[in-house]
């Protein structure tokens, strides 16, 4: 039998077909190539991110790839980690309710404001000794926005409150780390949106038990020069965050930061901590992307 013509429609087709596969597989060998095996970073991804994948699939496709923790889960998970060998290099924070019923503890509304900080301090105590309990870390901590007021008397008002758990951190070796988040794109108002000011809060509370997750991604829409600033404030900074800029995607070659000398930058001042992905996969195939992730970053 004559073979059918093969038109210029079904070639192009075909092309595609080919060319998206081959696109997948070029991800996947160099993912295999480099993923988590130099050991100078420790990996870590955000389960937010991937809300189709079982925290068990996670867990297990993870530490396939050099992953040795799942970054904000409360303490309800850390069986599941404990089943896998994996830990939780930044815990997820405590949050409460006041008398009213306003929910308090997140992003929007925390310690700079005084009238939080009885909620708050009650909260985070428990989940201070449940990180300390499960032999874990970091435990993560919000400004609030600025609702019209002025970040000096935020900056005073966040130190008070810390202060008022800082005590029962030390003493179960417990780090509370504030991130830093951007304030023009994804979290408006948001107070602790520069390192500067942040840095100036770890100062004013004076603890070592004290520090910052500076998130790359949102530093980067904020203030650039990431590099220079993580060299310059590095002492400050207990865990990392990773994200494409724009777009909060994958952190590959469709987005304007070069991770491989963001991460060496950090190697460099002798971090021993996480780096935890915490992009939004935009590709299909999302743990393909995570796995081109810790590739890029196992500098």
């Amino acid at each position: 039998m004559k073979p059918s013509p093969l038109t210029r429609r079904t070639f192009l087709s075909t092309a595609a077909v080919a060319a998206t596969a081959a696109t997948l597989h070029q991800r996947l060998s160099a993912a295999d190539e480099v993923a988590g095996r130099k050991g100078r970073v420790n990996h870590s991804v955000c389960k937010w991110c991937y809300p189709k994948v079982s925290l068990d699939d996670l867990c297990a496709a993870g530490k396939d790839m050099g992953i040795s923790s799942i970054d904000l889960l409360p303490p309800t998970d850390f069986p599941t980690l404990k089943k896998y060998g994996l830990v939780c290099a930044m815990v997820s924070g405590a949050s409460a309710k006041l008398p009213d019923g306003t929910a308090v503890g997140g992003i929007t509304k925390a310690f700079n404001r005084t009238e939080h900080h009885a909620a708050l301090v009650e909260a985070y105590e428990p989940f201070i000794n449940a990180t300390a309990d499960a032999g874990f870390k970091n435990l993560i901590c919000f400004s609030g926005n600025r609702d019209k007021m002025d970040d000096e008397t935020g900056l005073k008002n966040c130190a008070e409150g810390l202060k008022k758990i800082m005590a029962l951190a030390e003493k179960r070796g417990v780090i509370i780390c504030m991130e830093l988040l951007n304030s023009r794109v994804n979290h408006p108002d948001y107070m602790c949106d520069h390192s500067d000011w942040g840095i100036a809060l770890c100062k004013a509370v004076g603890s070592a038990n004290f520090k910052l997750l500076y998130d790359i991604y949102h530093m980067q829409i904020m203030e650039g020069d990431v590099i220079a600033r993580i060299k310059a404030g590095h002492e400050y900074f207990a865990h990392y965050h990773t994200g494409g800029v724009p777009g909060r995607h994958e952190i590959d070659e469709t987005q304007e930061l070069n991770y491989a000398p963001v991460m060496r930058a950090i190697v460099e001042t002798g971090f021993k901590g996480h780096v935890a992905q915490e992009f939004i996969p935009a590709k299909p195939d999302v743990l393909t992307s995570l796995k081109q992730a810790v590739g890029i970053c196992d500098v």
